[in-house]
């Protein structure tokens, strides 16, 4: 098991490496030039050879590389107005546009980010799961035909507009719940859970309506399987089968796309946090994009890589603990 998450993390490390160089080279080596897209609009000549000298444009690739990579773990010092700006490790950039340090800008938006994605990804893990089992179990009956339509029109709603109609509904015409805000947990639970449960609705619908029909196909296939008719013959208890025969090797995808789906999702929900007006990470970045900071672009491509990465790592692990072959490869 040490050998196998080592080189788990060894290869994560690789892969993490890749992805800043790529990074790096398409938004300060490819742009025609960086330091006029960090600047924006309404740049001096002035501010535009601060900008470069700053950031070290005028320097070598791989010095410039160096000093992106190292300010991660060292942090670095930036040169704005004339006076140095520290930015401590791990240092993520400065956003001219802002005046802000982009770490910063970050972490006070994340919290938002991952109270929208775990809460919608606790969602629509049970829902899909729920409704997926009951699908394989009454296949071809009413709920089954029921769970189908059900899945395709939520398949087939785009979220903003799933948006729009519960503000109006709910917020508007009944007023069972407040237009979405970002309340802290510890502040009010009460206030938390309502703020929150729109955004979650919204984000969850479309992952339902996946893994209800990943679910259930799984599902019908592994009760095709030799195995299961054997524990049949066996005669054990219909509730055993398929908890133990049935249900486990058919969550190994479902895994894989959950870690996917979460970590995604943990760089930014977009259009959910754009249409409720929540600063989330996925806000600041459909914000970033139209003003051309690239040092927030770049550092939100960075997280999301990093949570991905780590997705990838976590669900091999659970690999190990779902699928017994997995976990006797793991140990040799």
């Amino acid at each position: 098991m040490i050998r196998f998450l080592s080189s788990r993390l060894m290869g994560m490390v690789i892969v993490l490496f890749l992805v800043t160089l790529f990074t790096f080279i398409i938004f300060f080596v490819l742009s025609a030039d960086p330091a006029v897209q960090i600047c924006g609009k309404n740049c001096t000549p002035e501010r535009i050879d601060q900008i470069r000298e700053n950031l070290g444009l005028n320097q070598p690739f791989w010095t410039q590389f160096w000093t992106y990579v190292s300010g991660l773990f060292v942090g670095r010092t930036f040169m704005v107005a004339g006076s140095e700006v520290a930015c401590a490790a791990p240092c993520l950039g400065y956003s001219f546009q802002t005046s802000q340090l982009v770490g910063d800008m970050i972490l006070q938006r994340l919290p938002v980010t991952i109270t929208i994605a775990l809460g919608a990804a606790v969602l629509w893990l049970l829902s899909g799961l729920i409704a997926g089992v009951l699908s394989a179990v009454k296949e071809g009956k009413f709920l089954d035909r029921f769970f189908a339509g059900l899945t395709l029109g939520a398949m087939s709603i785009p979220n903003y507009v799933l948006a729009l109609v519960l503000q109006f509904v709910l917020v508007v015409a009944l007023g069972w719940l407040p237009f979405p805000q970002a309340v802290r947990f510890s502040a009010d639970p009460v206030q938390w859970f309502l703020n929150f449960l729109m955004p979650w609705i919204v984000l969850a619908i479309g992952y339902s309506a996946t893994y209800t029909r990943l679910t259930r196909a799984n599902v019908i296939d592994t009760l095709q399987e030799n195995f299961v008719r054997t524990a049949r013959a066996k005669g054990l208890k219909p509730s055993l089968v398929w908890r133990r025969h049935a249900l486990r090797p058919a969550l190994t995808p479902i895994v894989t796309m959950f870690g996917m789906d979460v970590a995604g999702l943990l760089g930014g929900a977009v259009i959910t946090e754009s249409v409720f007006g929540l600063n989330g990470v996925g806000k600041l970045t459909a914000d970033s994009i139209p003003a051309n900071d690239q040092p927030v672009i770049m550092a939100v491509t960075l997280l999301s890589a990093f949570f991905v990465i780590v997705g990838n790592v976590v669900v091999d692990v659970l690999y190990t603990a779902i699928d017994p072959r997995v976990r006797t490869a793991a140990r040799a």
